[in-house]
C-alpha cells in the first residue's frame, strides 16, 4: 500500500495533454467538507463542495470550508459542480464558491438541487442547475458523467462515473447497501457491475465505516424501536436528528400517529428541508399530524413529539439550548429525549455534554449507545468488500474519513486483490495524476482550513484560534506603562490588570519593580533608539517569564508602552 505520509511531497509537475489530475480539497483525514477537483485539458470538474463543523479547539468558528486557493484563479475553467447528495458536508460550501462565480452550473438529483437552491436563496444567489437521475449520461466539457443510484441516509443520492481521455473514475459519494430501504431505492450493484466490466481505472470509495465489520443494519429496523420508545413515553418526546434525514423524520411521524401524538418540527433547517421533501414527494406526511411549533404548548405533554436539530451537540442548535435551559422549550423531569443519529468523530464531548445536561434536568435520554435508534448511512467493511469484488478497480483512492478510516478501507481493497501499490492513500491537497488508465501520486498542493466567523470568511487564521484558546484557558494580562524617552524614566505605571487569572491583581506587586528596572535599563544610553514595540517586548518577556515561573500559567500578555 502506498505510504500515508504525503506532506513531504513537492509541487506537482505541469499537467500534460490528456492527463487527468485529481486533487481532494477536503474530506480526507476528516469527516466533512468533502470536495474533489478533477482536471483534464484545461477544464475542471468539482465533485461536492461541503462544510465541516468546528470542534472545541476552534472557538468562535461557525463553519470550515474547503481550501479553494488551489483553483481560485481558475474559476472560469470549472465546467460544473456535481453534488452526490444533499447533506451539509457535501453541499454546504456551494454558496461560498458561487459568490466568487455565480454562473457555475450545479448538477445533482432533484432533492439535492431543491435543498441547495433553498440554501442559495438565503444568500441571494440564483444558480444554473441541471437535474439528473440514475442511469443518465451527461457530457460536461471534457468529462462524460454517468450517474448511479446509491442508498444513503438521505433520499436521491448518486454515485458518479467519469469517462475521460485519461481513463475512468467511479466516485461513490456517501453510500451503503441497505437491502430494505425506506424508499425502495437500493444501491444499484448491477450498474456498478456493468461499469466494472467496462473498466474502472480509479475507484474513490466512502471510508467512514471501513473499520466496522459486517453490514450496516437496515433503516427499517429503526421504526419499531422508535415506535416502542414513543408509545411508552409518559410525557413529551423530543427527537433530535439531522435536519435532512427524511427517512428518520418519516419514521417519527409514523410512530407519533400510532401513539396518537402530534409532531412539531423545530429548527429553521429542519422545517425548510421537510417542507421541500414533502412538496417533492420524498416525505409522506399523515393527515393532521404536523402542528405549528408555536402551538405546541397547547397540547398535553403525553400527546406531543418535538422533532428538532442538535443531535451533534451544536452549541446553537435547539437541543443544546434545551439542555442549557435557554430555549423556549423547557425540558422537564420525565420527558423522553431521543438522539436518533450517530456520533460524528470529533463531536463526542459536545454530545455527551448535551446528554448530561438533559439528564440533569430529569429527562430520559435514549441514544445509539442504549437503544437501536440509529443506523449509519455509510457502508461497513462487508459492503465495501462486495463493491471491490463487483467493480474490480485498477486503482483505489479511499475518501471521506479520518486517517484510520482511509487506511482500513485501503486494507480492504488489498484483501480483494488490489495490489498494494495501486492503493493511493492521500490527504487533502495530495495530487493524483492519471494517464492511460494508470494513476500515481505526483505531488502536494497547499491545502488548509478556511474559517467562517460571522460575516468573515477566510480572515481568521490558526494563530487567531490559538490566541482564542489561550484567552479561554490561560487568561489575559494587560500592562500599561507611560515612559519619558528623554529622561529614560517611567512616568506612570506599570498598571497591570488580569482577566481569567484566579489571583488578585495585588499578586503583581512583586513584578512591578522588575518591569520598571527592565524598561529603564532598555532606555539607557544604548537604547535611546528603541521603538515602542521593542520596549513592549521587554515588558512581555519580563512579566511572561515571571508569570510562568510564579503562577505556572501562560496567559495572553498585551503590553502597551506610551511615550509622554
Amino acid at each position: 500500500m502506498t505510504r500515508w505520509t504525503t506532506t513531504d511531497l513537492s509541487d506537482p509537475p505541469a499537467l500534460s495533454a490528456d492527463t487527468m489530475r485529481v486533487v481532494p480539497l477536503g474530506g480526507l483525514g476528516e469527516v466533512g467538507r468533502n470536495m474533489t477537483v478533477f482536471e483534464i485539458n484545461g477544464q475542471l470538474l468539482v465533485v461536492d463542495c461541503g462544510v465541516l463543523f468546528p470542534e472545541e479547539t476552534q472557538p468562535g468558528v461557525d463553519l470550515i470550508l474547503p481550501d479553494i486557493n488551489y483553483i481560485k484563479d481558475r474559476l472560469d475553467d470549472i465546467v460544473a459542480v456535481v453534488l452526490t447528495h444533499g447533506h451539509e458536508d457535501h453541499i454546504g460550501a456551494v454558496p461560498y464558491l458561487l459568490k466568487r462565480r455565480p454562473d457555475i452550473p450545479i448538477v445533482g438529483s432533484q432533492l439535492t438541487l431543491a435543498l441547495i437552491e433553498a440554501k442559495l436563496k438565503e444568500h441571494r444567489i440564483k444558480p444554473f442547475t441541471l437535474a439528473v437521475r440514475e442511469g443518465q449520461v451527461e457530457r460536461l466539457g471534457e468529462f462524460e458523467c454517468e450517474f448511479v443510484a446509491v442508498n444513503h441516509s438521505i433520499p436521491d443520492a448518486l454515485a458518479v462515473f467519469l469517462r475521460t481521455k485519461a481513463g475512468t473514475v467511479l466516485h461513490t459519494g456517501d453510500f451503503k447497501m441497505d437491502q430494505l430501504p425506506m424508499d425502495g431505492r437500493i444501491t444499484d450493484l448491477r450498474h456498478f457491475a456493468r461499469l466494472g466490466e467496462e473498466g474502472v481505472d480509479l475507484f474513490l470509495t466512502d471510508s467512514t465505516n471501513a473499520e466496522v465489520p459486517g453490514f450496516v443494519p437496515t433503516e427499517k429496523a429503526i421504526g419499531p424501536v422508535l415506535a416502542d420508545v414513543i408509545a411508552k413515553a409518559r410525557q413529551r418526546v423530543i427527537v433530535a436528528s439531522f435536519s435532512s434525514h427524511v427517512h428518520r423524520v418519516q419514521q417519527v411521524l409514523d410512530a407519533a400517529v400510532a401513539s396518537g401524538r402530534k409532531v412539531a418540527l423545530m429548527g429553521r433547517s429542519m422545517i425548510r428541508n421537510m417542507e421541500i421533501a414533502d412538496k417533492l414527494g420524498y416525505l409522506d406526511v399523515p393527515p393532521n399530524v404536523l402542528i405549528d411549533q408555536k402551538k405546541a404548548a397547547d397540547y398535553p405533554d403525553d400527546k406531543l413529539v418535538i422533532m428538532c436539530t442538535g443531535s451533534q451537540g451544536e452549541p446553537m442548535a435547539a437541543l443544546s439550548r434545551m439542555a442549557n435551559g435557554d430555549h423556549k422549550v423547557q425540558v422537564n423531569a420525565g420527558d423522553t429525549v431521543i438522539l436518533a443519529s450517530s456520533l460524528i468523530p470529533g463531536n463526542e464531548n459536545s454530545v455527551f455534554r448535551v446528554i448530561n445536561g438533559l439528564m440533569r434536568l430529569g429527562a430520559d435520554v435514549v441514544h445509539k449507545g442504549n437503544a437501536k435508534v440509529h443506523v449509519s448511512g455509510h457502508a461497513a467493511a462487508g459492503e465495501l468488500l462486495y463493491c471491490y469484488n463487483i467493480v474490480e478497480p485498477e486503482y483505489v483512492m479511499p475518501v471521506h474519513g479520518e486517517v484510520r478510516h482511509l487506511i482500513a478501507n485501503g486494507a480492504l481493497a488489498q484483501e480483494t486483490g488490489v495490489p498494494g501499490d495501486h492503493v493511493l492513500l492521500a490527504e487533502n491537497g495530495t495530487v493524483v495524476d492519471m494517464h492511460g488508465g494508470t494513476s500515481r501520486i505526483t505531488g502536494q498542493v497547499e491545502c488548509g482550513f478556511i474559517y467562517v466567523d460571522g460575516s468573515s470568511v477566510g480572515e481568521i487564521t490558526d494563530a487567531d484560534l490559538k490566541d482564542r484558546m489561550t484567552l479561554g484557558e490561560e487568561g489575559f494580562i494587560s500592562v500599561v506603562t507611560v515612559v519619558n524617552r528623554d529622561t529614560g524614566k517611567i512616568v506612570s505605571g506599570p498598571d497591570i490588570h488580569a482577566r481569567g487569572v484566579a489571583e488578585e491583581d495585588t499578586v503583581f506587586n512583586e513584578i512591578r519593580p522588575k518591569i520598571v528596572a527592565a524598561l529603564e535599563d532598555a532606555m539607557g544610553e544604548a537604547g535611546k533608539n528603541h521603538t515602542p514595540h521593542q520596549l513592549q517586548q521587554v515588558v512581555r518577556r519580563t512579566i511572561g517569564s515571571w508569570v510562568s515561573r510564579k503562577l505556572r500559567r501562560k496567559p495572553m500578555i498585551v503590553p502597551v508602552v506610551v511615550e509622554a
